[in-house]
């Protein structure tokens, strides 16, 4: 196939996975169809790596050297409200973070190598589930990829509708956030709300908590370090005329430094205990990693600037752009084997207000599909050279 035809071919494979949505871990279909379409270009296919993951892989000459790249390919609980004529077909589900047009770049880049055939060693590509739940990535390690392909190195990117078409970002270090999840959960007495004397009124203690846990960041973290933590929900067993006696807060915490991270769920752990005990209360603290930082290895990050470098230009990288505060589960990956993950931005030029990722009118431009994947096919051929 020549690039137009790779370009065609990858668009396609997008709009169909656009049509079939699936939630993380239940990518029944979507990791079939990506199974079955890169056993029929004639990649070698391994499939169910860590539940619904897909590896393939395509080797040349006699190195047995291997450098993998990874897409994710799950999507988010969102209606769409795009009115396109391949909008998901699955009810209540939508790809509004572009994984799909991640599944087709790195198809992309597949067929572009095995088009040139002009490296030594196998390029591994990594079709992963999971990932907006921060599962899909240690799910595979757990099930044994690295050991079953032992890469030297690892690259990933993600679309950026923040960034122009031809354009992407690359910073070395720390590039995302963590992120932690936690349920708090306190236990009282309810009862009539004429008589809160004959009550232990867990929630007025967690008003006390949702306030006090805002001193976390305020008053316990250098304020030259980044943190947040967010109370996002509250769930509570009462009525109208009722206090209740379960009250359930629900929130995440993001940082960059792992013993800011160690900090907040400590404090946090404090907090909680304290003024529940305070109120006569019972409680309960479940703390999740969910995500751990982003952590780019610097030579990595040299290899995506120059692969940039080479096939678009010097000006079309930017080699330090800004942290996101978002989380990526590609930061399992970097906890094994060194790795660096990239931005590549789709939104076309006269386009003023690009749909934010996440957005329910979020769309992926299909004119930036390939540039990702000539970045991937150039990282592989600088880092396996024949």
């Amino acid at each position: 196939m020549n690039k137009q035809e790779i370009k065609n071919t990858v668009i396609e494979v997008r709009h169909y996975l656009h049509t079939i949505p699936e939630l993380a871990l239940q990518e029944y279909k979507t990791s079939e169809f990506i199974a079955r379409k890169m056993e029929e270009f004639g990649f070698k296919v391994e499939r169910g790596i860590g539940g619904t993951g897909v590896v393939a892989t395509l080797k040349c000459g006699d190195s047995d050297e291997m450098v993998g790249l990874r897409a994710d390919f799950d999507a988010l609980p969102i209606v769409e409200n795009t009115g396109l004529p391949y909008a998901s077909q699955h009810e209540g589900r939508f790809h509004g973070c572009g994984h799909d047009s991640h599944v087709a770049t790195l198809m992309g880049a597949a067929l572009l190598l095995k088009e040139s055939m002009d490296f030594n060693g196998t390029a591994v590509f990594v079709f992963q589930p999971g990932e907006e739940p921060g599962v899909g990535a240690r799910a595979m390690i757990d099930d044994g990829l690295f050991r079953k392909y032992p890469m030297k190195e690892i690259y990933g990117q993600h679309n950026d509708p923040m960034h122009r078409i031809g354009h992407f970002g690359v910073r070395k270090g720390m590039a995302s956030s963590s992120e932690d999840d936690f349920w708090i959960t306190i236990k009282g007495l309810g009862g009539h709300a004429s008589a809160p004397q004959n009550v232990k009124d867990p929630l007025v203690t967690a008003a006390e908590v949702i306030t006090a846990l805002q001193t976390i960041v305020s008053r316990n973290i250098d304020p030259l370090m980044a943190g947040t933590v967010s109370c996002c929900d509250i769930k509570t067993d009462g009525a109208l005329n009722s206090i209740p006696s379960t009250v359930t807060i629900v929130g995440d915490c993001r940082t960059y430094n792992k013993n800011v991270q160690k900090l907040i769920e400590e404090r946090m752990r404090t907090i909680v205990q304290h003024i529940c005990e305070m109120n006569g209360c019972d409680w309960e603290l479940k703390y999740e990693h969910a995500f751990v930082p982003l952590d780019n290895d610097a030579a990595c990050a040299d290899v995506v600037v120059q692969a940039v470098t080479n096939v678009f230009g010097a000006d079309a990288i930017d080699p330090d752009c800004p942290m996101m505060s978002a989380s990526e589960d590609f930061a399992w990956y970097q906890g094994s084997i060194p790795g660096a993950f990239f931005f590549t931005g789709h939104t076309a030029e006269d386009d003023t207000v690009p749909y934010p990722l996440h957005n329910a009118k979020f769309h992926y431009n299909d004119d930036a599909i390939l540039n990702g994947s000539e970045v991937y096919a150039e990282i592989i051929r600088l880092r396996l050279p024949k």
